[in-house]
């Protein structure tokens, strides 16, 4: 039992907006929030800052958590989602990046089950 976070800003420094970038119609974070779904995640939560990107996401059925504009990562972001959600420090909590729409499941899976297997473990990277 996992849950995925996917933290997305409208404000990205390299490409402004890139979260609502246009792919096939859809903007690019539902494409990533689509993929998520996939997973045996017992749930995904788009966390952002901007109205915008959340707009764009609820009348699709996401859940869409809005955190404080104030975090410097990505992760701050997940961990607000995380408290807010009350989810305890056991609890496995898998950061998809918000411009990744072709992120295998299998992936998704793999770290959620790795960090199931060693409980003093309180991160994950997947890397080749």
């Amino acid at each position: 039992m996992y849950h995925i976070v996917i933290p997305a800003r409208y404000s990205s420094t390299r490409l402004p907006a890139k979260a609502l970038a246009d792919i096939h119609g859809k903007p690019l974070i539902y494409w990533v929030w689509r993929q998520a779904l996939q997973s045996t995640a017992t749930s995904v939560t788009v966390a952002t800052d901007d109205e915008r990107i959340r707009e764009a996401l609820v009348d699709h059925g996401a859940d869409v958590m809005m955190t404080a504009s104030t975090h410097p990562s990505g992760t701050d972001r997940l961990a607000e989602v995380a408290a807010n959600k009350g989810w305890g420090d056991d609890c496995i909590v898998v950061n998809l990046q918000g411009d990744e729409p072709l992120m295998p499941v299998a992936n998704l899976e793999q770290v959620a089950l790795l960090l199931a297997e060693h409980s003093g473990a309180s991160i994950a990277t997947l890397c080749e």
